[in-house]
């Protein structure tokens, strides 16, 4: 046995070389008494191709037309039905921090405006205390405050004084005085201001007394019946400065279209401390008839 690059010399190995001889090309027809292949482009075996194998493919048979049609390809196996679908991610824990952050929010806004809104009523109690509308009406309301044996008292006497110029400076034709009486007193609040408006001279057909109602809200419920029967409908009102916007809320729902023209004289307006209080008593009082639809039993001396 040789390796790579030894020479081959002169002699040769004829166990170790087997000659592969190849005649011309030729054809041989099938012999029908054997069952030799026939074959292409060899000639007849020599003495020589004993010793070598050969390997002869047939002519390949024709495929049927079956055979020839393109074979159909394998459909998928249906994966697995599953009675329940596969659980999506759960998203709740975001959904309930959001809503948690939502009604965190709103009970933020909530407190804001709960804390917001006594101040800012306080706040329109002062301002509506400084307004003094004088537009001509169908009357002029004076609200009752004590009167002792029928003499007002210097909170109700101030009302009345400014109802009178009110009246001569030609605001409404009419003035009503509107208060019941405390029990075991021999005058009610109405009369009591419509005798010291007769006294400084309005006539007494000008003046309308409905001796009705122990407090403000009942007295516009008095009020509003004579201004149903009489087809008026507006009015100026005159109380103290502080009760102003409460009577104006009142009247608007009773059905009187109402402006305030408060008096400026009197225990009610003197002192700053007074005022003060009374600021914030009406800011209760009003809370107080928002929320039970009633008025409230806060009162003050002379008042």
């Amino acid at each position: 046995m040789r390796t790579a690059g030894d020479d081959r010399g002169d002699e040769t190995d004829d166990e170790a070389t087997r000659v592969f001889s190849r005649d011309d090309f030729a054809s041989f027809p099938r012999d029908p008494d054997t069952e030799d292949t026939q074959e292409f482009g060899r000639s007849a075996p020599s003495e020589e191709d004993k010793f070598t194998r050969r390997f002869v493919r047939d002519r390949p048979k024709p495929r049927s037309r079956e055979e020839r049609a393109p074979r159909p390809l394998p459909e998928p196996e249906p994966e697995p039905f599953d009675e329940e679908p596969e659980p999506r991610p759960d998203r709740r824990p975001v959904r309930r921090k959001r809503r948690r952050f939502r009604l965190g929010r709103l009970i933020t806004l909530v407190l804001i405006v709960a804390l917001a809104i006594p101040p800012a009523t306080w706040g329109w109690v002062w301002y509506t205390a400084r307004q003094d509308d004088r537009e001509a009406s169908d009357a002029i309301i004076v609200l009752g405050a004590s009167q002792y044996n029928g003499v007002p008292s210097p909170v109700f006497e101030a009302r009345l004084r400014q109802a009178q110029v009110l009246y001569l400076d030609g605001v409404a034709p009419v003035i009503v005085t509107v208060g019941g009486k405390q029990p075991d007193d021999n005058f009610t609040e109405a009369a009591a201001g419509r005798n010291w408006l007769m006294d400084v001279g309005i006539p007494a057909d000008h003046v309308v007394a409905v001796e009705e109602g122990s407090d403000t809200l009942q007295s516009f419920q008095a009020v509003s019946e004579v201004y149903e029967a009489n087809e008026w409908e507006t009015a100026v009102l005159v109380s103290d400065p502080w009760h102003s916007l409460r009577s104006k809320v009142m009247a608007s729902d009773v059905g009187i279209e109402a402006g305030t023209s408060p008096s400026r004289s009197g225990p009610a307006v003197i002192e700053r401390r007074t005022q003060l209080w009374y600021i914030t008593r009406e800011t209760a009082s009003l809370w107080y008839y928002w929320v039970f639809n009633d008025s409230s039993d806060i009162r003050v001396n002379a008042a």
